[in-house]
């Protein structure tokens, strides 16, 4: 017979059940996994917007001749398809492109084409825009090629660009196009510059790609109309530094030359 208990102890307790150790790894991988998950989402989102609302799209009026200022900085253009001549300028010939429509009032930029496909466009910290204006497909309407990539500081560039690809005119208000084809370019960095040139005169303009290479070097590739989209040649045909580029006498400027010039 058992010892009686001291007075007032009533029963003793059970025994404390201990958790298995895997669970409370289990707990802490997936406590990890959801900061993880969260994080990504919360860098994946910031890199997207909500798409913006659709600008009015093309109209059907066939292509009008399309003419330049003497410098290649100006051209006159039916971009939209609505019988009026457009004005797209590239002042400093980068690819950094306005358009000013001749018919009723309209402006657009490359910000306005990535804010319709989801970017923020110049509020993106972390990347920047080009793009230019030209017939690539040779349909007698300008057609818009786009890049946004993300500068590099460093010596080795990063490959980051999100957006690479080719709309084709007639464009809506905003220069999107519901003809989309792809830009196909082996590296995917920094894009200093692009222009559209048609130096052979075939009424396919090439398309001018100014790149980095990295250590300052800037590499001229060109683009060509190919399957549905442009491609760039992997072997660039000229190298500059990055203060020599912008001289290159490529642009507009082969395009005949408005009467009023």
């Amino acid at each position: 017979m058992s010892s009686p208990l001291p007075p007032g102890t009533g029963a003793l307790p059970p025994p404390p059940q201990r958790r298995p150790l895997f669970l409370g790894i289990a707990a802490v991988a997936g406590f990890g996994l959801l900061i993880i998950a969260g994080f990504t989402w919360l860098t994946s989102s910031s890199e997207r917007i909500e798409p913006g609302p659709a600008a009015p799209g093309p109209g059907d009026h066939g292509p009008l001749p399309v003419c330049a200022n003497s410098e290649g900085t100006v051209l006159h253009a039916d971009v939209n398809g609505d019988g009026h001549l457009d004005e797209v300028r590239d002042p400093d010939r980068e690819g950094v492109i306005t358009v000013e429509g001749g018919g009723d009032s309209w402006e657009a930029d490359l910000d306005d084409a990535l804010a319709r496909l989801g970017y923020a466009g110049s509020e993106d910290p972390e990347r920047e825009a080009r793009g230019t204006l030209g017939d690539f497909d040779g349909d007698g309407y300008v057609d818009l090629a786009l890049f946004f990539a993300a500068p590099h500081l460093g010596d080795d560039p990063v490959e980051d660009m999100p957006v690479h690809e080719v709309h084709f005119g007639p464009l809506a208000q905003d220069l999107t196009s519901e003809r989309v084809g792809p830009l196909r370019i082996d590296f995917k960095g920094f894009v200093y510059g692009v222009r559209a040139a048609d130096p052979d005169g075939d009424g396919r303009a090439e398309l001018q790609v100014f790149q980095t290479e990295g250590d300052g070097a800037v590499d001229h590739h060109v683009g060509h109309y190919r399957d549905d989209g442009v491609t760039v040649d992997g072997e660039s045909v000229d190298s500059h530094d990055r203060s020599s580029w912008q001289g290159t006498e490529r642009g507009w400027g082969d395009f005949e030359v408005c009467s009023d010039e």
